[in-house]
């Protein structure tokens, strides 16, 4: 029995270990919601980017995501719950909204920390 349990208590360990970081998680969440990533349109920290640019009816026009890194968590929620034109949907669910939105913080903090 002793043996038993000797053999089975590096599983045990390994099983409450976390196989990746909270950061880990939510920036492949960024990377890879549900098909298209975030970064594609709202840049790798969230500051907004030109997606494209067009002509409609003879007017040059541009597609741009919008900055997301300054919402607040309210802001960002419902941003991401109410249909715009462009944005996909995306069904996330209530942890990974927040992982998104902590991830989105952690990258602005991180940035501010480069800026001299």
């Amino acid at each position: 029995m002793r043996r038993v349990l000797l053999m089975l208590l590096p599983f045990s360990l390994i099983a409450k270990s976390n196989f990746i970081t909270p950061m880990e998680y939510a920036s492949s969440l960024y990377k890879n919601p549900r098909g298209i990533g975030c970064h594609k349109c709202h840049g790798d920290s969230g500051e907004g980017k030109l997606v494209a640019r067009y002509e409609h009816k003879k007017e040059q026009k541009s597609f741009v995501g919008p900055a997301i890194n300054n919402m607040n968590f309210n802001e960002f929620y419902e941003a991401l719950n109410v249909r715009k034109n462009g944005m996909p949907r995306y069904f996330l669910t209530q942890k990974e909204i927040k992982a998104l939105y902590f991830y989105l913080q952690e990258k602005k903090k991180g940035s501010l920390s480069n800026v001299k």
